[in-house]
């Protein structure tokens, strides 16, 4: 299974953008359908047939809506608002070379 660097933002139960935000590992299936992020399962949201507002991905167990998209490196990962995601110890080095300009593991080609 792939792995990536991630820009994770919880959006069920908070205002628009103002949930909690990581900078994480998040693990996909081959088809990039499903994600493993902190324990949690978190499925692909398609169509219809689940209506978290703004978000892309939900967790299976609790129905949670999450936003999972490539770190920027303007930092201007959220949408509405620039809140500071946390940054997780194991790819806090990766992430700030990303910042100075390499490309992050996973993504030397594009």
């Amino acid at each position: 299974m792939p792995d990536r660097i991630m820009f994770v933002h919880l959006k069920t139960g908070y205002d628009t953008d103002a949930g909690p935000s990581w900078i994480s590992r998040v693990r996909f299936t081959k088809s990039w359908r499903t994600a493993y992020f902190h324990g949690r399962t978190l499925r692909r949201v398609t169509g219809t047939a689940n209506a978290n507002f703004d978000a892309n991905f939900y967790d299976v167990e609790s129905d949670e809506g999450y936003w999972i998209s490539g770190p920027k490196r303007d930092r201007s990962d959220g949408r509405y608002r620039h809140q500071k995601p946390i940054i997780e110890e194991d790819v806090r080095a990766e992430y700030e070379a990303f910042l100075a300009g390499a490309p992050l593991p996973g993504r030397e080609s594009g």
